[in-house]
C-alpha cells in the first residue's frame, strides 16, 4: 500500500517481539468513528486497491500490515507471530492513535481475527463487518487440505493431488506443509507455491485466475497462512464458536453462497449464536472483490459510518 492524496501518516509502529508493523491512516480525520482493516491471509497484506470499498470524505479508516506481512518488517517472519500477538498489536495500535471506539472490518482471516479481537476487548468495538466468514477451526482447514471442494472444481483438486509423489496422493496437504517448514528451501518453494495456487483458483467462479510465475513467486506471505493454518489459528478447536454468544456487538456477516475456500455452512452456524447478528448471503464466492460482496460490504459500512 502506498500513501495518497488522502493519506493523513503513514508510519511503522514497534510492537515488540522485533516487529514494526507498517501503518498508514487514512480518509476524514475528523471521522467520528474509524475503521479499522485486518487483511487477510494471514500475511495477505493490505493494498491500494482496499481503499476502493471506503469513501474517503466520510470514513476514516486505520490500515495496518499485520506481522511478517506487507511492508511490516521483519518481511515475512513468522516468529512470535501468533493470533495472541496480532490481538494485542490491534491494541497497541488504537492506543498509540488515542482511538477509544471504532468498527472493524476485514475479510477470510481477517473475519477470524476480528472476532477474536472482539472477545478479548468487546468494549470498543462498536461494530463488526465481516465477510468470507472464517473461524479457524480444524473443519474449516480441512475443507481445503482434503478438497472438500473437489465435487465443484475436481480439475483443480487434481492437479494438486498431482504436485505430490504418488504415495503422498492420499494427503498432498500433509506433504506441502511438511515440506514448506522444512531445511530445503527450493522444496519449500515448490510446495508454498503448490498451496498458493491451490488456493488462488478457488477464490472466483469465473475460473480467472492465472497461474503466478513460479520464477518470481515469493512463498514468505503464504509461508505465513500456512503457518497459522497448521495450528488452527492458534486458537482452542471452536473457540469462535462456543464463545460467540458473548458478544453483544453488532455484527454484520456477508457470506457469498458459492465461497470455495471457506465453507458457507460456518457463517451460518455463527449467525446461529451472534446474539445481535444479521447474514447477508450473496450470489458469490470468497474474495471481498467479488462484486456482489464488495457492493453489500461498502453499502453496510457506509450506513454505519453515519449511524453509529
Amino acid at each position: 500500500m502506498t500513501p495518497d492524496e488522502h493519506t493523513n501518516q503513514e508510519f511503522f509502529l514497534d510492537v515488540g517481539d522485533g516487529h514494526q508493523i507498517y501503518v498508514q491512516d487514512w480518509g476524514k480525520k475528523d471521522a467520528k468513528t474509524p475503521i479499522i482493516f485486518l487483511h487477510g491471509g494471514p500475511g495477505g497484506g493490505t493494498s491500494n486497491g482496499q481503499k476502493q470499498r471506503f469513501d474517503a470524505a466520510q470514513q476514516r479508516v486505520i490500515f495496518f500490515d499485520q506481522r511478517g506481512s506487507g511492508k511490516s518488517l521483519p518481511t515475512g517472519s513468522i516468529e512470535n507471530n501468533t493470533t495472541a500477538h496480532l490481538i494485542e498489536d490491534i491494541e497497541t495500535l488504537t492506543q498509540h492513535l488515542n482511538i477509544k471506539e471504532f468498527i472493524i472490518t476485514g475479510g477470510s482471516w481477517g473475519s477470524c481475527l476480528g472476532l477474536a479481537y472482539t472477545l478479548k476487548h468487546p468494549k470498543k468495538v462498536k461494530a463488526l463487518v465481516l465477510s468470507g466468514i472464517y473461524t479457524a477451526s480444524s473443519t474449516e482447514t480441512a475443507y481445503i487440505d482434503n478438497g472438500g471442494f473437489s465435487e465443484f472444481f475436481p480439475d483443480i483438486w487434481q492437479t494438486y493431488i498431482d504436485s505430490v509423489p504418488k504415495e503422498f496422493a492420499g494427503d498432498p496437504s500433509a506433504y506441502h506443509y511438511k515440506q514448506a517448514f522444512g531445511s530445503d528451501p527450493e522444496a519449500a518453494k515448490r510446495s508454498i507455491y503448490a498451496y498458493a495456487e491451490l488456493e488462488g483458483s478457488l477464490l472466483s467462479l469465473d475460473d480467472r485466475h492465472t497461474p503466478q510465475d513460479y520464477a518470481t513467486f515469493d512463498p514468505l506471505s503464504m509461508k505465513i497462512e500456512l503457518h497459522y493454518l497448521k495450528n488452527n489459528g492458534f486458537l482452542p478447536e471452536n473457540y469462535i464458536l462456543d464463545n460467540a454468544h458473548k458478544i453483544q456487538t453488532e455484527t454484520w456477516l456477508v457470506q457469498g453462497r458459492y465461497d470455495m475456500v471457506c465453507p458457507p455452512v460456518t457463517a451460518y452456524k455463527l449467525n446461529q449464536k451472534l446474539p445481535n447478528s444479521q447474514l447477508i448471503w450473496t450470489t458469490a464466492g470468497h474474495s471481498s472483490g467479488n462484486r456482489a460482496n464488495y457492493d453489500v460490504m461498502r453499502t453496510i459500512l457506509l450506513t454505519l459510518t453515519e449511524r453509529v
